[in-house]
């Protein structure tokens, strides 16, 4: 009787709950990315020269890689909504500290903090592929994976309006807020998923490596994405700089609008994972990792201060943001089709390396923006696609 009724919420995850899972993936991976388009602004209030600003967003993006390695994992042994909740709590404490840090040091610690306890919604990706029936895991994923990408889409034009309003400060306060909140609500409405594996977590630490080298399709996989997530992150990192300096001179608010359209790339997760159900992954892939060169050539080719500029802008932020979104339902989808015992740890491994990926891109982005301008920033943010293209090519049937 009870396999009976597991099988039948295998197969029949509710509309809500699917639509739970995705808003709250978008709240908790929103606080990776507020800082994004605050960097000018934040640096110079907590004292970090304009050289290590980058370090605001990089050092979170380290904190959600230490997360996917040592957090995520305990996905496949431990009771996820109780995880979850426990993560949760530990981010909303930490955006309390950064909503009232005004020295660098503690701000950036706090940073980290964040970023490890954001993995939260990397345990809930991985809870509704089991949820979902094997027909279905592309357009479910797909679905909750847009909620997360419209996280990450909204968060930095949310972040502009609320700092131009009521300062960058109140943009962690009202998300600590919001956090604690999600944190009570999952606590209630979450089912439980209690799994059957009994490994000890040093076993479980230790079989990973094991995974990386003997699974191929994660190995490539998360080196897709690690090359498209450095220029997602390059860009979004310098952009915000190149609109609010003398070629522009955006305002917060018009920053977040710019930083808007980008919501618009969140509609290729949805369709990429329907295309993934139908088998028609490996095309896919290539159309993605295209689309992200081509958001690169685009701005490189036609470089102006004029109302043509912005546009050429906005269409190369949209064709960014659709090719990285494609390609990581793309990934996922591939994943979860293995074995479901150990699907936390593939996507914390898969996460972990993309996401390191990102903190490159964040990394040298104000330094290279700084020492070479815009059209290095672009030409940094076309190799790394072309990278993945040229490894894409070495890939079998």
């Amino acid at each position: 009787m009870t396999a009976n009724k597991n099988q039948a919420i295998e197969k029949n995850i509710p509309t809500w709950l699917t639509v739970l899972l995705a808003a709250a993936c978008g709240v908790i991976v929103a606080n990776l990315y507020y800082a994004q388009p605050l960097v000018g602004v934040i640096s110079s209030s907590i004292g970090l020269s304009p050289s290590s600003s980058g370090l605001i967003v990089t050092l979170t993006q380290i904190g959600y890689v230490v997360g996917l390695l040592f957090i995520v994992p305990l996905g496949d042994i431990v009771e996820n909504r109780r995880l979850v909740v426990a993560s949760l709590v530990l981010t909303g404490v930490a955006l309390a500290v950064t909503a009232v840090s005004k020295q660098a040091v503690l701000f950036l610690a706090a940073s980290l903090v964040i970023g490890i306890g954001s993995v939260a919604a990397q345990v809930l990706v991985p809870f509704a592929s089991y949820l979902a029936s094997d027909s279905s895991r592309g357009r479910v994923v797909g679905n909750v994976m847009s909620g997360l990408l419209l996280g990450i889409m909204l968060s930095r034009p949310l972040s502009s309006v609320v700092a131009d309003f009521l300062g960058w400060h109140a943009v962690f306060a009202l998300s600590a807020a919001a956090i604690i909140s999600l944190a009570i609500v999952l606590s209630k409405v979450l089912p439980e998923r209690k799994p059957t594996n009994a490994t000890r977590y040093t076993a479980l630490l230790a079989s990973m490596w094991g995974l990386l080298r003997t699974t191929p399709i994660l190995r490539r996989r998360a080196a897709y994405h690690a090359f498209v997530f450095a220029t997602f992150s390059l860009f979004w990192t310098t952009v915000p700089l190149l609109l609010s300096g003398p070629m522009f001179h955006f305002s917060q608010i018009k920053i977040a609008l710019f930083a808007l359209v980008g919501v618009a790339g969140a509609i290729a997760a949805p369709i990429a994972g329907r295309l993934a159900d139908r088998g028609w992954t490996k095309p896919a892939t290539g159309i993605a990792l295209v689309t992200v060169v081509c958001s690169m050539l685009l701005p490189l080719i036609f470089r102006t201060g004029s109302m043509t500029g912005i546009i050429i802008l906005v269409v190369a932020a949209i064709l960014l943001d659709a090719g990285v979104s494609a390609n990581l339902v793309l990934g996922q989808r591939a994943l979860f089709s293995l074995s479901p015992e150990i699907r936390s740890r593939l996507n914390g491994l898969f996460m972990a390396i993309f996401f390191f990926g990102g903190a490159i891109g964040s990394a040298i982005g104000g330094w290279t923006y700084a020492t070479g301008g815009w059209s290095a920033v672009l030409w940094i943010g076309m190799a790394f696609p072309l990278a993945a293209i040229l490894y894409f090519a070495t890939e079998k049937k």
